[in-house]
């Protein structure tokens, strides 16, 4: 069977800093890391470890002016972890929907 495309948005194929914010249990967590691809919908990145998927997780970066058109631009972005791919022995990929945003001050790097 062929593979079908699903993603209804523009990817965008940059390494952007970012941190991620998500609470496990009552401790709030935050990585740093880099996006391995993005787009108006979600973020994909990896961590060393995994993200449960249906975690709610915030993430800002610094949108390049190849995506805004315009001067860099901060971002933070609310939404969950759709999907965690772990193996073993490999960092976890995890595949992030975005359900709002918000611009933030500034164009320094928010990771």
């Amino acid at each position: 069977m062929p593979f079908r495309e699903h993603r209804r948005a523009e990817r965008f194929n940059f390494e952007l800093p970012l941190a991620v914010r998500w609470m496990e249990g009552s401790e709030q967590r935050e990585a740093h890391t880099v996006t391995q691809d993005m787009s108006s919908g979600g973020v994909y990145f990896f961590l060393p470890e995994g993200i449960p998927e249906g975690t709610a997780v915030e993430v800002e970066m610094t949108l390049p002016t190849q995506i805004t058109l315009g001067a860099p631009t901060r971002v933070r972005c609310k939404g969950h972890i759709r999907r965690c791919e772990q193996k073993e022995g490999d960092a976890a990929g995890m595949a992030t929907v975005i359900e709002k945003y918000e611009f933030l001050p500034g164009t320094e790097d928010a990771a």
